[in-house]
């Protein structure tokens, strides 16, 4: 009975994320599903960088945005945040090979004071920089400097904001996915992120669901101040989905998937991924052990108990079980075909699924052992050291 119970509750959650969750899986938002019109003015731009240790990417992603053929006015200020290997030498070193010294702009970041997050108050630091200029910018491009643009992006990226009046336009960028592990558990990643953030829903100014993709957020400077600026979100380790809601209280947000922007982390072993999940997965939980023993309890039902079903259950279980376990593959095929995987991959989720059990747990883990948030050295989960 209580086999039959947990098929047929299941079966229900999985139809209901097919036919109720906005069609979160589809994969079809995308900036590219339809043309916009130049806008009259193009809005002028200022891109913030945060960039902490990042002299192995920085060159290329300058270079990228640099020779971007934006009609407007642009320019980058790259925040240094106390980097050890020479991450402002290389950025002004790609500025002046391809003659643009002129509008790159490196700070030298201040110590991280208490309550603030690493990259949140480089973004900050960057903000104010652009707030100070004599003409100050009409956006704000937020990007990671492990990005790379493919000519033509900003313009698209503009043309979509201005036609919108949108305050916050942001691309989720197609992240790397050429070793094993990255072919098994990454596009996983976007597909957890899409259900737990429908765009349809996002992009839908009468819900409130709200989030943006920490790797391009393109913000009006001046939406950004109605929203209490950068320092709203000062403590947020998730910055993107937090400065997401922020915006959206103000005015009409946007987000997407892209083939266009590419990241250049790569994550070829298991612990690289496993890092990056728990560096945040706790902190999504509010750091609580109830919602984290509901997360696992529900991921167990919705992802390992249809499979387990149907491989070992009998009679109306086993139907049941398999059926969910068919739904959740189909649902998984358009982000495998969005990164051009291979379709076997679908019935392997359940496996997948239990990885990132795996990895929430060790989020939980690093977080009570005073390691909560650690990216590059430094410590920042509430309740733990920040350094």
């Amino acid at each position: 009975m209580i086999a039959l119970v947990a098929a047929a509750l299941s079966l229900a959650i999985w139809l209901y994320l097919l036919l109720g969750r906005g069609f979160f899986w589809r994969t079809q938002i995308r900036d590219d599903d339809r043309a916009f019109p130049e806008p009259p003015r193009w809005p002028s731009i200022a891109a913030v960088i945060p960039a902490r240790d990042e002299a192995d990417v920085i060159g290329r992603n300058l270079s990228s945005l640099l020779v971007q053929d934006y009609p407007g006015e642009f320019r980058i200020i790259l925040v240094d945040d106390q980097s050890r290997d020479g991450t402002a030498e290389v950025a002004r070193a790609a500025a002046a090979r391809i003659g643009a010294a002129d509008r790159l702009t490196v700070l030298s970041g201040r110590a991280l004071p208490a309550g603030w997050a690493g990259k949140v108050w480089a973004m900050k630091q960057g903000a104010d920089h652009a707030n100070a200029l004599p003409e100050a910018p009409d956006c704000i491009l937020f990007t990671d400097a492990d990005i790379a643009y493919e000519d033509g992006t900003l313009r698209r990226l503009a043309a979509r904001a201005e036609a919108g009046g949108l305050v916050l336009t942001s691309l989720m960028v197609r992240l790397r996915c050429e070793s094993f592990w990255e072919r098994m558990l990454i596009p996983a990643f976007v597909f957890f992120f899409a259900m737990l953030y429908p765009f349809a829903w996002v992009n839908n100014p009468a819900r409130r669901e709200a989030a943006a993709a920490g790797g391009c957020m393109l913000v009006r400077r001046q939406a950004l101040a109605r929203a209490g600026g950068v320092e709203a979100i000062r403590d947020a380790l998730i910055d993107d989905c937090a400065l997401g809601e922020r915006l959206k209280s103000v005015g009409p947000v946007w987000l997407g998937l892209t083939q266009r922007v590419h990241s250049l982390r790569p994550y070829p072993d298991l612990g690289d991924i496993r890092r990056m999940v728990a560096r945040s997965a706790y902190h999504q939980l509010r750091y609580s052990p109830l919602l984290l023993a509901g997360t696992i309890l529900g991921m167990g039902l919705v992802y390992v108990a249809p499979p387990a079903l149907a491989l070992f259950g009998a009679g109306w279980a086993q139907i049941l079980g398999f059926f969910a376990w068919a739904a959740m593959a189909a649902a998984f095929q358009p982000i495998l075909r969005f990164y051009r995987l291979s379709p076997l991959w679908g019935p392997f989720l359940p496996v997948i699924a239990a990885f990132y059990m795996a990895f929430t747990l060790d989020s939980a883990y690093q977080h009570a052992v005073g390691r909560g948030g650690l990216w590059k050295g430094r410590v920042q989960a509430k309740a733990s050291a920040t350094q």
